[in-house]
């Protein structure tokens, strides 16, 4: 797959995740996807489950924002934030492609956290 479809296809997911479309979210994947939360030690197996995982989630998200979008040949990077229930959770997801579709995702989870008033004369606020 070329990547200019690989970027299409993800700029396609991001948008149905954002718009809450969950079958177009989940055109992306292959149906033996493998979807890791290393956070949570969880493993989804197949698309029809993760899905289903995604679609009964009791805090749907309010917000979804794509900060980058990085790759090359079959392994490609999205930065994200989510908002559940007020809160963001910065995110980034890892797909691996195989004949156009993802094979294989891991997603990281952090939450906001205040920065220490000690470093600050080495860093510069972000947005």
């Amino acid at each position: 797959m070329e990547e200019k479809q690989i970027r299409e296809a993800l700029n396609a997911h991001w948008h149905a995740s954002a718009a809450g479309d969950i079958n177009a979210e989940h055109d992306i994947y292959d149906d033996g996807v493998i979807c890791d939360y290393p956070q949570s030690g969880e493993r989804i197996m197949g698309r029809s489950n993760l899905q289903a995982l995604r679609s009964h989630h009791p805090g749907k998200p309010s917000g979804f924002k794509v900060k980058r979008i990085v790759g090359q040949g079959d392994v490609w990077i999205t930065e994200y934030t989510i908002n559940y229930q007020g809160q963001s959770a910065y995110t980034v997801s890892i797909m691996e492609f195989n004949n156009g579709k993802v094979v294989h995702e891991t997603q990281y989870f952090a939450d906001a956290f205040e920065a220490p008033a000690w470093r600050s004369q080495w860093v510069k606020r972000m947005d």
